[in-house]
């Protein structure tokens, strides 16, 4: 069987649910199945090609829906996962169908699709998780922003960080697809070591170190919310956690880039603020308003590159809503 896996790509949980559902399909559904790997990306515009899907099975994890009648398999956990009504409606009706309702599976509460896909492989398919405890753990935390502190975030000691530094940043399109099954077959810290990806990690390294510069002469911070601009500077990614380390005490971070494909809002809470979740926008609803989404604490916004005045209109927008909502008035 020739089975497509579409992944989110250039996210470290979406590599993770990639290797998993391999794992898992080749232990519980058919042992001599192929594998081909295939990332996506939140961009302007169409998201699926119903023409990719051409693999006798066709899985989504990590990833927004499609009601596609060729994809037999999908796995998501994010708030915004639905593209339209219409979608979230196909995949209700989907839940009462018996075959359906055993191949597509969401559930918001969880904190990465890693550690959601690990729960449905176990309970409903009998698949042993134990082995990848480490990959699990790592995916919720890095998803999940559940790091020490903002420095820890910044500093990234762990190889599961500097994995996610690398996942993020890569532009090579055979690298997630060589990559990925490695994170199901070795500790994280030896793919780390693995000459194809230990020999990418300096440059970041640096390119990261100009990152927090930018970012700390860009960055304006009022009541409660960071911003900052920086599309004259093209970047594919940069750590989200780098305002935090600048301004503790904020609640709201919005960061405005550009890279080869997208301008893109940045919409983030602080994974340390004070504020209670009552005290809280949800920023997948806010993000939702321009097509974008997430998840309530994080979310983003994806324009065409010729759509850049449209993008920076919309991050102010956010910008000042999110400043009068600041649940630390005077701060």
């Amino acid at each position: 069987m020739k089975v497509r896996v579409f992944y989110h790509d250039k996210c470290f949980d979406g590599a993770c649910s990639a290797s998993l559902f391999t794992r898992f399909h080749r232990a519980c559904i058919d042992p001599a199945a192929s594998y081909e790997l295939r990332g996506l990306v939140h961009r302007a515009g169409a998201l699926f090609d119903e023409a990719d899907f051409a693999g006798e099975e066709n899985a989504i994890v990590d990833f927004k829906y499609s009601p596609s009648s060729r994809i037999t398999w999908w796995f998501d956990h994010h708030q915004s996962a639905f593209l339209t009504v219409a979608d979230e409606a196909h995949f209700r009706a989907c839940q009462q169908d018996a075959v359906c309702s055993r191949r597509r599976f969401f559930d918001p509460s969880y904190i990465s699709c890693t550690s959601f896909l690990a729960h449905i492989a176990a309970t409903r398919f009998g698949f042993d998780t134990a082995p990848f405890a480490e990959l699990i753990r790592w995916a919720d935390i890095v998803d999940g922003a559940r790091y020490e502190s903002p420095e820890s975030a910044v500093e990234m000691p762990a190889p599961a960080m500097r994995l996610t530094l690398i996942i993020e940043a890569t532009q090579d399109p055979a690298f997630l697809p060589r990559l990925i099954p490695l994170l199901t077959e070795l500790p994280l810290a030896e793919v780390l070591e693995q000459p194809f990806v230990a020999q990418l990690l300096p440059p970041l390294l640096a390119q990261h170190e100009r990152a927090i510069s930018l970012i700390g002469a860009r960055a304006e911070y009022r009541d409660g919310t960071i911003f900052f601009d920086i599309t004259d500077h093209p970047m594919e990614g940069f750590n989200k956690f780098i305002p935090y380390a600048l301004y503790p005490q904020a609640t709201y971070s919005i960061g405005l880039s550009r890279s080869s494909f997208r301008t893109k809002v940045a919409v983030g809470s602080n994974p340390w603020t004070r504020a209670t979740d009552q005290q809280m926008v949800n920023l997948a609803r806010v993000c939702e308003r321009y097509g974008g989404g997430g998840h309530a604490r994080v979310g983003a916004i994806s324009f065409s590159p010729e759509r850049a005045d449209e993008a920076r209109a919309a991050a102010q927008t956010i910008v000042a809503e999110l400043r009068a909502a600041n649940p630390f008035p005077g701060q």
